[in-house]
């Protein structure tokens, strides 16, 4: 490993960290609707599962698609549903979802089990574990690799979040909240445009 290699991984790890994803878009309502420290197992949920899906991916468990592709696609279409249905959970809820029963954020584990359905996600650690895992040194490099995801994760969900609290804080209107909501969801259902549309080629490909 060279400093060029550490400077190429901490760049390609903060850009995708911090652009906008299902994540991101889940953290921002996540402390529109709970606030900053309601938020706090979400975001390490997030950054201690990424990272840790890292390591596991570039350690090789992204061969199994490569064996399996019908299980690949299994997963896609689970992401789907399952970000569908996240959608709909941000679109109809409450401006005052604190006091909504049953309401609550996402917990550490629920946010770290969430990057395995999440199609960025995949996308990323599959990018990462192909074009930056060091050939001179294997291990180390992809130990390196899944710190230097872990931190640019921390400070990007962290940023997220604090930016959906500031903006209840800014705004303050129930019917603003709302709409931001429905706003964050519809983001949320955008960012599968990628999978639907893999899945859509492979599905009338001859």
């Amino acid at each position: 490993m060279t400093p060029d290699w550490f400077l190429a991984v901490t760049i390609f790890a903060l850009v995708t960290c911090f652009t906008p994803g299902p994540n991101n878009t889940m953290l921002t309502a996540s402390g529109l609707n709970f606030g900053f420290a309601r938020s706090m197992a979400h975001v390490l949920g997030v950054s201690i599962g990424f990272a840790g899906m890292v390591l596991a991916v570039a350690l090789g468990i992204g061969a199994i698609f490569v064996m399996f592709p019908g299980l690949y696609v299994a997963l896609k279409v689970v992401s789907i549903i399952y970000l569908l249905w996240l959608a709909w959970r941000i679109a109809s809820a409450s401006p005052k979802m604190g006091l909504t029963e049953g309401a609550r954020p996402l917990t550490l584990l629920e946010g770290a089990a969430f990057q395995w359905v999440n199609p960025k996600a995949w996308t990323m650690t599959l990018s990462a574990s192909t074009t930056y895992v060091a050939a001179e040194s294997p291990t180390q490099s992809i130990i390196v690799m899944s710190i230097v995801f872990l931190i640019a994760g921390l400070a990007s969900s962290s940023t997220w979040a604090a930016g959906g609290t500031a903006l209840r804080r800014l705004i303050g209107r129930p019917r603003l909240i709302r709409a931001i909501n429905i706003v964050l969801a519809l983001l949320l259902v955008g960012s599968l445009t990628p999978a639907l549309r893999e899945l859509l080629s492979a599905a009338f490909a001859p």
